[in-house]
């Protein structure tokens, strides 16, 4: 559940972006604190791992709205992706608000892309969260290297393996190039501030 600061009259939201190691959550995080500079209140932190990052920094919505007169700050958060730091996986999800899965477009990642997803369902389910329930968007990145000649999965495929059971929203995207990236920053907030402002008398 989302915290709630009575003094400063604010609601602070985490949501975590979550997939396969090098699906492009870093790069995403990366982008939206370039991109947005003006609105981050604080630096890009990184905790680093053996071969692998944990990301975070704080993120001011404006012209989002608020939630019952509560001004909305938003913590971002990337997951390692590599299966041996699942431990790590779990910690940051703890008090996780809303999730932005990071699939990875590429034909060879497709078996990683699931058993992330099922990961994802697994660690939820450690901290009494439903993956059918929590605000959830699906970005298919990696669209630009279709142009590269990379063999890439077409979105029925990514849909199929992914969202047939979900049925969340979902966005072909580049996060290096940047397409789409706010978009799902967008939804996810949306959905997450929905979410959070139904729960709260």
């Amino acid at each position: 559940m989302a915290f709630v600061n009575l003094k400063k009259k604010e609601v602070q939201l985490k949501i975590v972006y979550y997939g396969p190691g090098r699906g492009g959550k870093t790069t995403n995080l990366e982008y939206i604190h370039s991109k947005f500079s003006e609105r981050i209140q604080t630096d890009l932190v990184a905790i680093k791992t053996h071969g692998d990052r944990t990301l975070f920094f704080d993120f001011l919505p404006f012209d989002i709205g608020k939630i019952k007169e509560y001004d909305v700050k938003v913590q971002l958060y990337t997951v390692p992706g590599q299966v041996k730091y699942n431990a790590t996986r779990q910690l940051v999800l703890r008090g996780v608000d809303g999730v932005v899965f990071v699939a990875d477009s590429m034909e060879v990642q497709r078996d990683k892309n699931r058993f992330s997803l099922k990961n994802l369902q697994e660690n939820l389910a450690t901290h009494n969260k439903n993956i059918f329930k929590i605000p959830l968007v699906l970005q298919y990145n990696k669209r630009d290297l279709a142009r590269q000649g990379i063999p890439l999965l077409s979105i029925e495929k990514l849909d199929k393996g992914l969202n047939s059971q979900l049925k969340v929203p979902s966005f072909e995207a580049s996060a290096l190039m940047g397409t789409n990236v706010a978009t799902t920053l967008k939804k996810i907030i949306t959905l997450t501030m929905a979410s959070v402002e139904s729960h709260l008398k």
